[in-house]
């Protein structure tokens, strides 16, 4: 494969994305030299050498009525970053997950001839099964994270490949956990609220309501709070709390999990990385009201909670919306900590379920393909 000299556009909107792509720039790069990169991405990426058009952080609105505000500005972006792909005459757009406006742009720039590679597929299989004939339309290559992707977007005509999930390549979770069992000792519970300000405002109080609840019943336990960070999370942490709740340094998300007994969390990735420790954990997730009733109509599978979607089952309890009271929450930690069996079980489980994950690698393997691409589109 020759390794030719092209532009490259990649979006990436939100951090996480942020995090993976870099990855992926840095393997591009390696593989083919001299390329050049730009488009939308935040820190990690601008360090991987992408010339960025717009931060993510300008990109980071959540929730169906959130992004609505939004449009108008998104839409100019939208317009601009087509235009600089075709004046630059980019080889190749990189799409990496953001789906809401991504596969608006993918339609797009496929109309303007550019190919499309994605990287870390829409969730379509939950929400958006309607959208399969405007991904095979629009994409031209797809690269999956997850193994159960592969055959749901083969079967409706889009060209896929599982490449292994990005996580593993984080060393924290290169390789998973030993299962947990209940030891005599007083347990540590875990609290992950998220990251984004919104997510703080929403599952905090019942997160720390359930605290004090369990403080109350097991008075030995410690508890632990913390985030991926800064967002300052002191400020929304009420003095009672701070008594009992012990809050963790900004980025010491991986050693909460590793050193829980049982985890309080936000529904998202956190979820799926807990269970590389074997962590049980109770999942919780409030969203604006509007937003939410949009949502139930569109979702198509039970369960929301990524490790439960990945397990294709529901391994650990879910809360969502007006079950995530502090009462309810607090019972369904208790729930873990009765039966010693049913949770050395559960954990064990739950490892499991992050071995189908794949091997590291996942960056590189992307990068192959979108080389790949460029090459395919060099004469």
């Amino acid at each position: 494969m020759r390794n030719p000299a092209s532009s490259v556009l990649i979006v990436a909107g939100e951090a996480s994305g942020d995090l993976h792509a870099s990855k992926l720039v840095s393997e591009l790069a390696r593989l083919c030299g001299g390329v050049r990169v730009f488009g939308v991405g935040g820190d990690r990426m601008r360090q991987a050498g992408v010339e960025l058009l717009y931060h993510c952080d300008e990109f980071a609105v959540t929730g169906l009525t959130e992004v609505i505000v939004h449009i108008p500005r998104l839409r100019r972006a939208m317009g601009r970053l087509v235009r600089e792909a075709k004046r630059r005459r980019a080889g190749l757009a990189i799409l990496v997950d953001y789906p809401g406006f991504n596969l608006l742009l993918a339609r797009r720039l496929k109309a303007a001839g550019i190919p499309v590679f994605y990287y870390i597929s829409p969730q379509v299989w939950a929400w958006g099964e309607r959208r399969i004939r405007a991904i095979a339309r629009d994409v031209d290559r797809m690269a999956v994270i997850l193994p159960f992707e592969v055959p749901f977007y083969r079967e409706r005509g889009v060209a896929v490949e599982f490449v292994g999930h990005p996580l593993l390549e984080e060393p924290e979770l290169a390789s998973p956990g030993t299962p947990k069992t209940l030891s005599c000792g007083a347990p540590t519970i875990g609290i992950l609220p998220g990251s984004r300000p919104n997510e703080l405002r929403r599952h905090l109080p019942s997160m720390l309501g359930a605290a004090g609840i369990l403080h109350d019943r097991l008075p030995e336990a410690r508890f632990r709070l913390g985030l991926a960070g800064e967002t300052g999370l002191r400020e929304l942490v009420p003095p009672e709390a701070g008594e009992f709740i012990e809050i963790a340094e900004p980025g010491s998300a991986y050693e909460i999990m590793r050193e829980s007994t049982a985890l309080i969390v936000s529904s998202g990735t956190a979820t799926l990385e807990a269970a590389c420790f074997g962590t049980p954990m109770v999942i919780v997730y409030r969203m604006e009201a509007l937003s939410f009733a949009i949502g139930r109509r569109l979702v198509r599978i039970p369960d929301i909670g990524l490790v439960n979607v990945v397990a294709r089952q529901r391994l650990v309890p879910e809360l969502v919306q007006g079950e995530a009271t502090a009462t309810r929450i607090a019972a369904e930690v208790v729930g873990l900590l009765d039966d010693g069996a049913a949770y050395a079980e559960l954990s064990k489980r739950l490892v499991a379920t992050w071995e189908t994950l794949g091997e590291p690698g996942a960056s590189s393997r992307a990068a192959r393909l979108a080389a790949d691409m460029l090459g395919e589109g060099e004469s």
